[in-house]
């Protein structure tokens, strides 16, 4: 199985790399992770929605809903850095509290929902081209499961661990590591998130944003918080990556349906 390197951003300054060290994690998924999810969303968006999309993405001619997934990522700075992801406390457990998890609306779940209500909107259409990129990104956040893990260890950025003959982190690991290294690639992956059965909540309008957000984020959170989740020992066990593939192919998925549901939530009212 050809191994393949975790992706490395290069930061402007010092100062910068400090906040987001400060701030929590550095990315969601990678790129393979996003340009998947947006993939899975665009098979399922409803014809009208599909026209109010290519309508927005025109504004940048070649644009695509999986070219503009990771555009949060490259133009994050310190005002946006928080809106990719969330911190539970570990001995409160996985239950959403905006005022603990979510201080002046600065995390994945708050920002979600503001904007997809401004992407629904009357705004100016370069606002709201704007805001479908944040949506497309921030949906897939939410559903990596360290976007929504503990506060005690930066959401798995601080757990230090060798995998796949380097050294990396747990919130990498799940970030890419666990994406690039599995048998059949991204083809086989892909299949997989196709096929993977949808949840009861997986169907449907969104009409409360805010709500199914934090509902996803608990989950992510359970994720992180079953046994075995965190490797022992800090050495990846070789059983880790078929164990964990299953839950890894699920939160894609869902992340597909989900943005797709909010899309059309969006660009195709009732």
């Amino acid at each position: 199985m050809r191994l393949r390197a975790f992706g490395v951003t290069c930061w402007r300054s010092a100062a910068w790399l400090l906040v987001l060290l400060l701030a929590g994690p550095a990315a969601a998924w990678g790129p393979d992770g996003h340009r998947l999810v947006a993939e899975l969303a665009e098979a399922r968006l409803a014809p009208a929605a599909r026209v109010q999309l290519r309508r927005l993405l025109a504004l940048e001619p070649g644009a695509t809903l999986v070219s503009v997934s990771t555009w949060a990522d490259e133009v994050r700075d310190p005002a946006t850095a928080s809106w990719h992801y969330l911190n539970f406390k570990r001995a409160a457990g996985c239950a959403y509290d905006a005022d603990q998890q979510c201080v002046a609306g600065n995390c994945v779940v708050a920002a979600l929902a503001r904007q997809t209500s401004l992407l629904a909107s009357a705004a100016a259409a370069v606002d709201r081209l704007q805001a479908l990129k944040f949506v497309v990104h921030l949906a897939a956040d939410v559903h990596q499961p360290l976007h929504a893990g503990f506060a005690d260890d930066r959401g798995g950025n601080l757990w230090q661990l060798q995998a796949f003959g380097r050294g990396s982190n747990l919130h990498g690991l799940w970030d890419s590591g666990l994406i690039g290294n599995l048998s059949g690639g991204l083809p086989a992956l892909r299949l997989a998130a196709l096929q993977a059965a949808p949840a009861a909540d997986d169907r449907g309008r969104l009409d409360d944003v805010a709500a199914a957000a934090a509902h996803w984020a608990e989950e992510s959170c359970r994720v992180v918080a079953t046994d075995g989740f965190y490797p022992a020992g800090h050495e990846l066990p070789e059983a880790y990556a078929a164990r964990w593939q299953p839950v890894l192919t699920q939160r894609l998925a869902q992340a597909g349906r989900r943005l797709a549901q909010l899309l059309n939530s969006a660009l195709a009212p009732h």
